[in-house]
């Protein structure tokens, strides 16, 4: 090897490892206690699959969506997930365009939210 390709080779070691070593420090958890719910917005058969912990049950398909959010807080702070975050999104900006004025957080997936909480998946 050349001293260049060493010098090079040390230096993508170095840098590989050290993101590495940050990618897998310790994350602190989300305290979902701050929020007013954990809302899941996915579909039955998409919830029966693994569901979050005390997590609120609103279809943002189903035709009870509007329904139940009439009934929260519209001040509150809320943590919405759904199978890829997009449909948390989508809540989400629905949310705020029927008046939703407090923290409203796309957890992502039902894995992702989970690793962001804390809280275990369950199933039925």
């Amino acid at each position: 090897m050349t001293k260049y390709f060493k010098i090079l080779l040390v230096a993508i070691v170095a840098a590989f490892t050290v993101s590495t070593l940050s990618a897998c420090a310790p994350v602190e958890k989300l305290d979902t206690s701050s929020y007013a719910a954990v809302i899941d917005v996915r579909t039955d058969a998409e919830v029966a699959t693994g569901y979050l912990e005390g997590a609120a049950h609103m279809d943002i398909q189903g035709p009870e969506f509007a329904n139940q959010l009439a009934t929260l807080d519209k001040s509150a702070d809320y943590y919405i997930y759904c199978r890829s975050g997009n449909r948390a999104g989508q809540a989400i900006d629905y949310m705020k365009s029927v008046g939703f004025t407090g923290e409203l957080v796309n957890g992502g997936s039902v894995s992702e939210a989970a690793s962001q909480t804390g809280l275990p998946i369950l199933t039925n």
